[in-house]
């Protein structure tokens, strides 16, 4: 199993050095190489060149840190062509990145309007067509998730649309914090994984609430029929989810794969939030945090 730190608290105002640094300091042998504005942001093309790959490859190893995926969030799924097209030559860039810094793993989102969800499929479908090959020539794995207010936001769906492609090196993110969208507010995060079987590869850690509780008043949104969706990427045992169930979940299948601290609410307080997911993680699944190893 390996544990990695996804570093959003640290993606403003911090260096690329300073970051990795920091993320060996928390006590992490890995780190998930998130959205940031000096490498690869949200939606923009990467701005990245040669030098910058290598410094950061130098930064990893004088840190004894590996990157154990690449994560860029791209809307491949656009039902705007213009968009879509835009998107895939990111993505191409970003594939062409994740190679020369030697890492053979990307992880990702469906995207998409949720509004508009049969012409989303059929441009993430689009997409993958173009990119699938690629992809394969470079030996780079992909793993993907749903997320609130994408075209999939459906556990069951994600699984769905995963096997329809029909590639063994693309596999499951199952992201905690939105176990509430992944089944319509019910949040049965041992059903998930259980349905996700031999595709789940990697978990993201964090809680939040549930936006169907209370008569859908856990979070008040005005006007009431606001097209919004609404999260957190909290410590746990700050929200709703069954953590309990989840790590005895994961320990009865002997999970094997990524498991990554994305708690992303406290970039004025990061390591003390570092230390109470860290420890709910370690006490959780019984890991050696320094290795990253179940003993």
């Amino acid at each position: 199993m390996r544990l990695a730190y996804d570093p959003s608290h640290y993606r403003d105002n911090t260096s690329l050095k300073d970051m990795v640094d920091t993320v060996a300091r928390l006590g992490y042998e890995y780190i998930e190489l998130s959205p940031r504005k000096d490498f690869i942001w949200f939606y923009e093309y990467p701005k990245v060149n040669k030098q910058l790959i290598k410094d950061l490859k130098r930064y990893c190893d004088d840190a004894g840190v590996k990157i154990s995926s690449v994560l860029p969030v791209q809307q491949w799924a656009s039902p705007v062509e213009s968009e879509r097209e835009a998107a895939v030559r990111n993505w191409k860039r970003c594939i062409e990145i994740t190679s020369d810094l030697g890492v053979d793993l990307m992880n990702s989102e469906f995207s998409g309007d949720k509004t508009r969800p049969l012409e989303s499929e059929a441009a993430f479908v689009k997409s993958m067509e173009e990119l699938m090959p690629i992809f394969e020539k470079e030996g780079i794995k992909l793993n993907l998730q749903s997320h609130p207010h994408d075209f999939i936001e459906l556990n069951t769906e994600a699984i769905r649309m995963i096997r329809a492609l029909d590639r063994d090196w693309i596999k499951l993110v199952y992201s905690v914090p939105h176990a509430f969208f992944y089944d319509d507010g019910i949040g049965d995060v041992e059903k998930h994984i259980d349905e996700a079987g031999d595709l789940l590869a990697h978990v993201l850690i964090a809680d939040t609430l549930n936006h169907k509780a209370a008569f859908g008043l856990r979070y008040i949104v005005n006007p009431p029929d606001a097209n919004v969706t609404v999260h957190q990427h909290l410590n746990p045992g700050e929200g709703e989810i069954n953590f309990d169930a989840l790590y005895r979940k994961l320990r009865e299948i002997k999970f094997d794969g990524i498991i990554t601290n994305s708690v992303f609410a406290y970039s004025d307080r990061p390591e003390w939030s570092n230390e109470v997911t860290l420890k709910s993680i370690k006490e959780g699944l019984g890991l050696d945090i320094k290795q990253g190893l179940n003993i």
